[in-house]
């Protein structure tokens, strides 16, 4: 027995996407046991574009829904108003902490950029960079504790920003910085992370792997939408894991 994981991330759901989604989410739940959304649910992070997209989330998923949120969710200050309506909704919203569903282990963490390898920004010089560091190290320690905490066999971690560059490769290299670090790469290694999902990178890549090989898929909407036209969502088999009908 399998579980099928679905996988899609920067939804940008705004004032005009209501029943944009709906074909979308049917046919995920067709494909796949379980939903991962993987932050920028939102385009500017209003309670009221979360209000619309969990209903249209709860007209045609009938699947588990778990997500993080993304920078855009975080846009206008109603974050936390943000992942209370999608939580209403039903919807697992993970902020450095983790679920279980269908046997399977899911740690979230929104993350944040940086850089990658010996570009990855250090803490030195002004306030101000430090700070931004420090917030950086904050979401890695988060993702640590998650990580940490799970004990089932296969154990996913949940981004918004990316632990390598491999899937960030194809944006404008200047602002690869922005779009994840390194840092969040080393609990994903020493914890041994069965596969990582992150959205963000509209025109990176679709799949790397951290350095010890672990799998990570950048399930960005507009890449999908890009490379895989005839079904704009990722879906992965687990095998072994506890099946939804059992």
């Amino acid at each position: 027995m399998s579980v099928r994981i679905a996988a899609v991330g920067d939804l940008h759901f705004g004032r005009a996407s209501p029943g944009t989604l709906q074909k979308l989410f049917a046919e995920i739940t067709v494909a796949a046991d379980v939903l991962l959304l993987p932050g920028d649910l939102t385009d500017y992070g209003l309670p009221e574009e979360a209000r619309a997209l969990a209903r249209e989330i709860g007209q045609t998923a009938k699947i588990p829904v778990v997500s993080v949120l993304g920078n855009h969710d975080y846009e206008s200050g109603h974050a936390a108003d943000v992942a209370e309506i999608l939580r209403d909704a039903g919807i697992i919203v993970l902020d450095g902490d983790t679920c279980e569903v269908h046997g399977i282990g899911i740690a979230g963490v929104k993350g944040f950029c940086g850089g990658f390898g010996k570009h990855t920004l250090g803490s030195w010089g002004e306030p101000v960079i430090k700070a931004f560091v420090q917030e950086g190290m904050t979401e890695v320690l988060k993702l640590e504790t998650a990580l940490a905490r799970l004990r089932t066999e296969t154990r996913i971690a949940l981004l918004h920003y990316s632990p390598v560059q491999d899937t960030v490769i194809g944006e404008p290299e200047p602002i690869f910085p922005f779009l994840g670090s390194s840092r969040l790469e080393e609990p994903i290694n020493r914890l041994n992370a069965t596969m990582v999902f992150h959205g963000h990178a509209h025109r990176g890549q679709p799949e790397g792997r951290t350095s010890s090989g672990i799998p990570v898929y950048n399930v960005s909407y507009p890449l999908l939408l890009r490379t895989t036209p005839e079904r704009a969502f990722r879906v992965i088999d687990v095998p072994g894991a506890v099946g939804p009908n059992l």
